[in-house]
């Protein structure tokens, strides 16, 4: 079946590009990214960092291996559009249950389908990701004018607050797998479910408390770690999860950070973050692990990153010793990871559970095994 061509994608800066509608028809404002990875849609379209972002796939071919519930990373679609430039007719795979397109609409996300995406992708990587605007069916017939008026009186991302949009609203437990280690309270900023998954394979029982819990609630259950998820939005905005943080960090429990979580303890050591200019998205980005000298392949989701002026090793602002800048990433030379010297804490920029691969960065969650258990020998 040919659709008609009744799609356009509006850009801040003016650039207008038509295509086919898919999912919801109607419209829909966000921050426009591009992600690199030729696989794992789905979990990027379930990954709670990607709210409020209209993502465009740089693959050209989305949808083959069709939709099912075991790979979601939430319970719903987060992304506020989507821009691919092929949707695959079919679904080949024995474990599709359903169609992209049927969890699009199931979500009411609305998407467009064959524009020029790498010529869109280009344009973004020279001048940076903006705000930008799908509109379909009817919506699409209004003059251009006033869609690019709506796109540039959205709301950016810089300055955007959306943990408490994403985070579980009521505290919830899973109980560890195999032998018992220990307890980990999770301070939910956007939280995805194979990280859930690998802290429980680890023997850890889990204690995951919504984005404004305090200091005393993440604590309240003794537990012998404190992890803060990856999430969306700007982490300047996030000044209660940074002082509860700090108190944290002060009665010296070991603290584990992912995305959200490594610019939050960032700013909790005193650094300051910044906007990048296109960020990182996709599971092809190469990061040195400055511990191992070792080149990982990475997965990434941040438009955000923490600024650390000074060599591989500076004392933190606020008083929290040494830290050390422990990965980079070896296409920019943007901070991929922080571990304190004096402190029990560390973090990294990208994410090491990365369901739909790759699986370079596993390990990180051994050290947070591992920083448990020297901890324990410490206190005796």
């Amino acid at each position: 079946m040919i659709r008609a061509r009744n799609a356009v994608l509006v850009l801040e800066d003016g650039k207008v590009y038509t295509g086919v509608p898919f999912g919801r028809e109607g419209s829909s404002l966000g921050e426009i990214v591009f992600s690199t990875g030729m696989s794992g849609y789905q979990e990027t379209l379930t990954d709670p960092s990607y709210a409020g972002q209209i993502v465009l796939q740089t693959a050209p071919h989305i949808g083959n291996t069709g939709m099912n519930d075991t790979d979601e990373e939430s319970d719903r679609i987060w992304v506020a559009g989507y821009i691919v430039r092929d949707v695959s007719r079919i679904t080949s795979n024995f474990r599709s249950q359903r169609s992209l397109e049927d969890d699009l609409l199931r979500d009411g996300v609305v998407g467009i389908s064959e524009l020029d995406t790498r010529a869109l992708t280009l344009h973004l990587r020279d001048v940076g990701v903006m705000r930008a605007g799908i509109f379909s069916g009817d919506h699409a017939k209004r003059p251009v004018t006033e869609l690019i008026e709506e796109v540039q009186a959205s709301q950016p991302m810089a300055g955007r607050s959306l943990s408490d949009v994403v985070s579980t609203p009521e505290p919830y437990t899973v109980s560890h797998e195999g032998d018992y280690f220990g307890k980990i309270a999770i301070l939910d900023l956007g939280i995805k479910r194979s990280t859930i998954q690998n802290m429980t394979a680890r023997g850890l029982d889990v204690f995951v408390y919504p984005a404004k819990s305090s200091a005393a609630t993440l604590l309240s259950d003794n537990p012998d770690a404190v992890f803060y998820s990856n999430g969306p939005g700007d982490p300047s905005t996030a000044e209660h999860q940074v002082s509860v943080l700090r108190e944290v960090l002060n009665k010296r429990i070991p603290f584990f950070g992912i995305c959200f979580g490594n610019q939050l303890l960032g700013r909790a050591l005193g650094f300051e973050t910044y906007k990048l200019g296109f960020g990182h998205r996709g599971i092809n980005q190469p990061v040195l692990d400055r511990t191992t000298g070792k080149v990982e392949v990475t997965a990434h989701n941040h438009g955000f990153a923490v600024k650390v002026d000074g060599g591989e090793s500076v004392p933190s602002p606020a008083g929290f010793g040494q830290v050390k800048v422990s990965h980079i990433c070896l296409n920019d030379d943007v901070v991929e990871g922080l571990e304190c010297v004096d402190i029990p804490a560390y973090s990294v920029q990208y994410h090491p559970e990365a369901a739909a691969g790759p699986h370079d960065a596993n390990y990180l969650f051994d050290r947070l095994i591992d920083m448990i258990a020297e901890n324990r020998k410490l206190k005796g």
